[in-house]
């Protein structure tokens, strides 16, 4: 289903910012707060986003929250699925789960190997090697970027084009984490704060910089 550009818009801040006001959408979007609401209605008739109960402000009514439904977070890709899972399948029942570690281990490698070579490329400074990475995993579809903290930086993946294949086998989870770790051991350190796996809405990573 092809959507406006307005609504795709409208869904890639949804996914990327959680669940949203008209007012919010409005002002960061410069768009109309009804036009923000007609092109709302119309992806909830869709069935790609819905409201969720309503937000108690210290002043003033109530505001209702619009988020991505299920179908609206599908909407983006979970690259190659269905032949991930069934590889998953296979080498589990062929070869064993400590085997399908291994595999996945051996892939792992290779990916730093590859982050590595690019952020050696990168400009020096541990916010540009952040800010590199985040780059590299958007274009594999992981809708990166990074935020400024008072004691460090967040690394955020907004979407998973791997979710089927890590919810099969979290290795793939774990391996993530020790590559991030491994590529900045020496100057910071890397903890997940936030798992989809877990219910979070999204993947993060708080990344402080070793004390000198």
């Amino acid at each position: 289903m092809e959507l406006p550009k307005s609504q795709d818009r409208i869904m890639d801040r949804l996914k990327t910012r959680g669940p949203q006001s008209v007012k919010i959408l409005s002002k960061q979007l410069g768009m109309t707060t009804m036009g923000v609401r007609q092109h709302l209605a119309d992806l909830e008739t869709k069935g790609l986003v819905l409201q969720t109960q309503e937000e108690r402000q210290t002043r003033g009514r109530p505001v209702h929250l619009w988020k991505l439904s299920k179908s609206g977070h599908n909407r983006f890709p979970d690259s190659h699925a269905q032949t991930a899972l069934e590889l998953i399948d296979v080498i589990r029942s062929s070869l064993g789960e400590e085997s399908l570690n291994q595999l996945i281990d051996s892939r792992s490698a290779k990916v730093q190997a590859s982050y590595r070579a690019q952020l050696d490329a990168t400009a020096p400074g541990l916010q540009q090697q952040i800010e590199r990475l985040a780059q590299l995993r958007s274009e594999e579809g992981y809708m990166a970027e990074v935020r400024l903290l008072p004691d460090g930086w967040m690394l955020i993946e907004n979407h998973c084009p791997i979710c089927s294949a890590a919810t099969s086998c979290q290795q793939f989870c774990k391996s993530e984490l020790e590559i991030f770790q491994r590529l900045f051991e020496n100057e910071a350190t890397v903890e997940r704060t936030d798992h989809l796996l877990e219910g979070a809405r999204r993947c993060a990573y708080k990344i402080t910089a070793h004390r000198a």
